[in-house]
């Protein structure tokens, strides 16, 4: 990020209340026809701050965080104000999302500014997020990661391997939905991709985990992850595909279950939590 763009992020690209006008974005919400608006704001806001910050103008820090204040004042999100954006962050069944307040004390007098990130998603290559660097198979509490797509998009995967497409990372599960899991895996997803993190961590791919719980990896350095790596490929029903009859059925016994539970457990308590006051801290 420039130097000018930081600058911005520290004025809160225009001042409080004031709308944008112009900035290359328009007013319209994403999502379907059928989606409640709650739904359609949520899906405005995930794209804004996963992907579309630039393309509305407005500033973010290399950490991810825009402030609250300058991102209400965008035309897409003029349907919401902060006690909306509260309700959108602490309803979020994925914890997918982090509100803080944080004390400025380039101003005078002192004052309070709240921000809000993305914790996984981005596409924006400035991004720099904290994530947690997986050094073994065990740091990942469940054991598993497993990334779940469609049967069309598994012809293409088979072959080349998961991808990251615009994103900074392939998004894997800890779990399956509907197994205490909160974030990872779309609920329609037809086909799960079981994936050998121990064999591709000895091969140099790179994983984290993000603040709810998501396996991220990069894969290689053309941004793929080889099918070498998966450790088995099946239905939503635990049926093996063809070609992948003889490999070991991932184990779904009370242990992995009570680990899922505690991997949800930890991140309902991220996201009741999510809304939170930190420290002073010194914009320079």
């Amino acid at each position: 990020m420039s130097e000018a763009s930081w600058q911005e992020a520290q004025r809160g690209g225009k001042k409080q209340g004031q709308r944008r006008r112009g900035g290359g974005g328009s007013a319209k919400l994403r999502g379907l026809p059928k989606d409640t608006p709650e739904v359609r704001m949520s899906k405005t806001l995930s794209w804004v701050l996963r992907h579309g910050s630039q393309a509305e103008g407005l500033a973010m820090r290399p950490d991810g965080y825009v402030r609250v204040d300058a991102l209400l004042a965008i035309p897409k999100m003029r349907e919401m104000d902060f006690s909306t954006l509260e309700e959108v962050v602490k309803n979020d069944s994925k914890g997918r999302y982090d509100l803080k307040c944080e004390m400025d004390v380039s101003s005078e007098p002192l004052k309070e500014v709240w921000w809000i990130r993305a914790n996984q998603g981005h596409s924006l290559k400035e991004v720099k997020l904290d994530l947690q660097t997986v050094e073994s198979l065990a740091d990942i509490q469940t054991g598993i990661a497993v990334h779940g797509t469609t049967r069309d998009a598994w012809e293409l995967i088979r072959t080349q391997g998961l991808s990251k497409m615009s994103r900074n990372h392939i998004h894997l599960a800890q779990g399956i939905p509907g197994s205490g899991v909160i974030s990872g895996m779309r609920n329609s997803s037809q086909i799960l991709i079981y994936v050998d993190v121990q064999k591709a961590l000895d091969a140099g791919i790179k994983f984290f985990l993000s603040d709810n719980g998501v396996v991220l990896t990069e894969g290689d350095e053309k941004g793929f992850l080889s099918p070498d790596f998966f450790a088995r490929v099946e239905t939503t029903r635990g049926e093996a595909l063809a070609g992948w009859e003889n490999t070991r059925n991932i184990p779904r016994i009370q242990a992995v279950k009570q680990a899922e539970a505690k991997t949800a457990e930890k991140s309902e308590t991220a996201a009741g939590t999510s809304v939170k006051a930190v420290g002073v801290v010194s914009h320079v």
